[in-house]
């Protein structure tokens, strides 16, 4: 199928008289009939329901559906877009790793990497993506465990060269992890341009009714986990009477550990309920992921004309640094997200954010609603001036995430504001 209709059909086939949604099984348990049948469950020798921490039919639905959307082979559905990406990272790397990230992405998951990644005694190198290879070779150490970045950053919206980036990663012996979630399977599939795993916050557009927190995690299968880089998927498993992930389960070794092993033990699971609100959202997401971009693209041309704007940043708008990766990359629109600096700085930015109507602040973003967020007091406050710098993010730079209003009144909106900017 296409991923138009993936969207609505992948993951659940209704048989014979059975709900044609996908039903919500709110339960935390389920019921069996002898105890050799959940033994069988609990050695991983069969798969099934028994906790919904470790898996329901609900959540099961959904991530069934998003491994189509990506090509994978495997998901795991989790709590936030946050647990998706911590998982991603621990189901790799332990005390005395070293990890690789880019230094222009969402500024909880740099915190996640820069402080508690760090109390866990794991380091995080951050590299501007777009230095040179040799510079970039740099960063690599024998203990590095896996790269990151984002197919376009949050606020900064720099285009990651997947490509290039896979490239480096694969030369060392190691993963490449993508943030997929401004983009969505929808403008960019990662695992075709080298990527070994995904992440998402389906808070985000995924859902695109600001309704349910979640996240999830995609396994590509095309990593080599046997190479002797990562012996905690060759060798046994003690928790497990000494399974081997690798030999048990093949091209899916690394998201049945991520589940059997550390979603087991740390409990960020979605909810039955979650996961039917991210269901709902993915059906119409093409749909919503054109619109948002149309109107994005809108957005961007007007404020790039307007006489108080100093800089806007949205990737396939002409001259912009991005506009090649954008092209090669996120074909079919750069998301409804678009960032730009008003001339007068922070204090303007703070009066144009205060002067808007229609458009909302609010700590969120890929919204059907358009909202507006001010990165460096919200979001990325934690962030030093250095650091803000390191990210792609000016003191005054403005959020605008574009909704699906009609794009008139949207523009109606931004003018007025402006004028009292």
């Amino acid at each position: 199928m296409e991923l138009e209709s993936l969207c609505l059909h992948a993951g659940y086939t209704p048989e014979n008289g059975e709900p044609r949604v996908v039903p919500i099984a709110q339960s935390t348990t389920f019921k069996y009939a002898s105890t050799a049948e959940v033994a069988k469950l609990f050695d991983l020798d069969e798969a099934g329901f028994f906790y919904t921490r470790l898996g329901n039919p609900t959540v099961d639905a959904v991530e069934q559906k998003i491994a189509a959307l990506e090509g994978g082979v495997g998901a795991l559905c989790t709590s936030s877009g946050q647990a998706a990406s911590m998982l991603a990272v621990l189901n790799l790397a332990q005390s005395g790793d070293h990890i690789v990230s880019a230094s222009s992405i969402y500024g909880g998951t740099f915190n996640l990497f820069a402080v508690t990644l760090k109390k866990l005694g794991i380091e995080v190198t951050f590299v501007d993506q777009r230095a040179p290879d040799s510079e970039l070779e740099k960063a690599f150490r024998p203990n590095t465990r896996a790269v990151f970045g984002e197919t376009l950053t949050n606020p900064s919206l720099d285009v990651l060269d997947i490509e290039r980036f896979a490239h480096l990663a694969h030369k060392h012996g190691l993963p490449l992890i993508v943030d997929n979630t401004f983009a969505t399977p929808v403008l960019c599939r990662p695992f075709a341009f080298g990527a070994d795993i995904i992440v998402h916050s389906t808070t985000k557009y995924m859902d695109g009714h600001a309704l349910q927190v979640g996240g999830v995690i995609v396994d590509s299968g095309n990593f080599d986990w046997a190479s002797g880089k990562f012996p905690e998927f060759t060798e046994p498993d003690v928790s497990y009477h000494g399974l081997v992930y690798t030999r048990a389960f093949g091209k899916a070794a690394y998201i049945v550990k991520a589940r059997v092993q550390l979603m087991r033990d740390m409990g960020c699971c979605q909810s039955p309920q979650g996961a039917f609100y991210i269901n709902q959202g993915l059906e119409t997401l093409p749909l919503r992921m054109e619109r948002h971009c149309r109107n994005a693209e809108a957005v961007a041309r007007y404020l790039s004309g307007h006489a108080k704007v100093e800089s806007v940043n949205y990737p396939s708008l002409p001259g912009n640094p991005g506009k090649a990766l954008a092209d090669k990359y996120l074909p079919k629109g750069c998301s409804g997200v678009v960032s730009f600096s008003l001339k007068g700085g922070r204090e303007a930015g703070a009066r144009f954010i205060d002067s808007l109507n229609m458009i909302s602040l609010q700590v969120h973003v890929a919204d059907i609603r358009t909202c507006v967020l001010h990165p460096a007091s919200s979001t990325h406050r934690q962030l030093s001036d250095e650091q803000l710098h390191d990210a792609g993010i000016t003191p005054g730079m403005v959020r605008l995430s574009v909704g699906l209003e009609h794009s008139d009144d949207i523009l109606k909106d931004l003018e007025a504001a402006l004028e009292k900017a």
